[in-house]
């Protein structure tokens, strides 16, 4: 039997990671400022960074200087970039420490399931930590200025927690309900906490026992959470909860089984693809041994995608919403594989077969994020060209008391310091309703005395109709990804 990790080793295995990290965002942040300079590859990162400035400069919990918003998904987030509006870190950086961190976290945490999973096996735990601080979408997201790798953080917490089958179920309960305040998907956490809690147990005393634990726990964090949102929103939600639901209800029209391979397909768009057989066995695997917490974490993985698929489609941005999913499907389809490969087997056909698995796997790892690299320059390229510039512009060209109608806010929110009507619904949420009828809209700007209009053309072809055009973007991105340019109107 392999000689098991030694805690040493594995303090040797954890620098590794964080040194891998580093240089998996070092390479990124590199090309991007080669080709066009540091920011964010998403506009709703600076919505989190408006937050958060708002917040250490006493405006309270505010997208819009002393109006109290239900804007933010991540109340959690937007608390902790704050901390470096508070201590004068340079906003951009902070934010990459940040995400920088949560990456090597995740990959810690992989490494440790996979030690626990696979307690003989002393490959498997530095591969898969490997595999996480690595794979091109997760780099991609740490660097997004998103709360996306926080949120992935914390699900790897309470995987890590189950499948070490601990009694004690009060900080499972405790973490779900903060990854409230990272996000609400964190809620979907409870479906493998309390079936873990329920089938791991021998008497129906112990079910209670670890039930309400978990319920109790939840409810100390989220009963604050759904009141705060209560105050600044008028909901138990954020505002985003229901605008993107409302905005792409129309893609619910196709089928459920068309919706969920279109948002699965993101995360089997390089070395994913290669892990979904380990991913399979592994869930035989854990069925076949009666394991409920990683039967409980398989379920999880599958029920979190087909619920975007059921109530939010999209699959733009590489999958973004699915992210925080991707790190536990990696880490159970590593485990898998390495239950299967034995690249040292005296049997030659196996030896020749795991080494061949390795290599492809390797190769497919290195090439995703070479081309993951590129991918982050353009779309920072993309929000720098398009949304920064043009809300520079308005933060120059526009009157102080001017009123801006736009769909994408977050930049304008950020660098223009006007007042915004946000026709996306997640600082005005009274658009929701009517959120994509472009005469209930145009009513909207008027009764609320907008002054110019700031989007993307082809996003309301019938409000821009006979508007006066006073500045586009030129940006070399937005042709790249077949869009138009971002265009401020004169709205009369």
């Amino acid at each position: 039997m392999p000689k098991l990790v030694t805690d040493n080793q594995q303090r040797i295995d954890f620098l590794l990671l964080g040194l891998i990290a580093l240089l998996s965002c070092a390479g990124y942040l590199f090309t991007s400022e080669c080709m066009i300079g540091l920011g964010f590859p998403l506009d709703d990162a600076w919505i989190h960074q408006t937050f958060a400035r708002n917040l250490a400069n006493g405006l309270g919990w505010s997208f819009q200087s002393g109006q109290p918003s239900g804007g933010s998904t991540g109340p959690a987030w937007g608390l902790l970039l704050s901390l470096i509006y508070l201590g004068n870190l340079p906003p951009v950086w902070g934010t990459y420490l940040l995400g920088y961190g949560f990456l090597w976290g995740c990959s810690a945490l992989g490494y440790l399931i996979a030690r626990e999973i696979l307690p003989d096996n002393n490959r498997a735990a530095l591969i898969t930590g490997a595999v996480i601080v690595g794979e091109w979408h997760l780099v991609w997201a740490s660097l997004s200025g998103m709360e996306t790798m926080f949120l992935a953080l914390i699900i790897l917490i309470v995987s890590f927690c189950l499948i070490r089958k601990q009694r004690n179920f009060w900080f499972p309960g405790l973490l779900i309900g903060f990854s409230l305040w990272v996000r609400p998907d964190g809620l979907t956490l409870l479906g493998p906490v309390l079936l873990t809690a329920i089938l791991d147990s021998k008497t129906k005393k112990e079910v209670f026992n670890k039930t309400s634990q978990v319920l109790i726990g939840l409810a100390v964090l989220a009963a604050p959470y759904f009141l705060f949102n209560w105050i600044v929103a008028g909901d138990i939600w954020p505002n985003t909860f229901f605008a993107k639901q409302a905005e792409y209800e129309s893609l619910r029209s196709i089928s459920l089984l068309a919706r969920y391979l279109r948002l699965a397909l993101p995360a089997l768009t390089g070395l994913g693809a290669l892990l979904l057989p380990g991913f399979f066995y592994e869930g035989f695997n854990a069925v076949k041994s009666r394991d409920w917490s990683r039967v409980g974490m398989l379920i999880w993985v599958v029920g979190y995608i087909g619920l975007y698929a059921w109530k939010l489609p999209v699959a733009y941005q590489h999958g973004r919403y699915l992210m925080p999913v991707m790190p536990a499907f990696f880490v159970l389809g590593c485990v898998g594989w390495q239950r299967l490969l034995v690249p040292g087997s005296e049997k030659t056909w196996l030896r020749v077969v795991s080494r061949s698995v390795l290599g492809a796997a390797l190769g497919t790892a290195v090439a995703f994020w070479f081309l993951g690299m590129r991918a982050f320059a353009r779309d920072v390229g993309l929000i720098q060209t398009e949304m920064v510039e043009t809300a520079r512009w308005i933060n120059k060209n526009t009157s102080e008391n001017a009123v801006i109608g736009a769909h994408d806010i977050g930049a304008l929110g950020y660098f223009g310091d006007r007042k915004i009507l946000d026709l996306a619904g997640l600082v005005s949420p009274d658009v929701i309703p009517f959120i994509r009828d472009e005469e209930q809209l145009a009513g909207f700007l008027n009764e609320y005395s907008a002054d110019y209009l700031m989007t993307f053309s082809s996003w309301y072809p019938d409000l821009v109709k006979n508007l006066d055009l006073v500045y586009q973007s030129q940006g070399e991105f937005a042709p790249r990804f077949g869009m138009d340019h971002m265009t401020v109107y004169i709205w009369k």
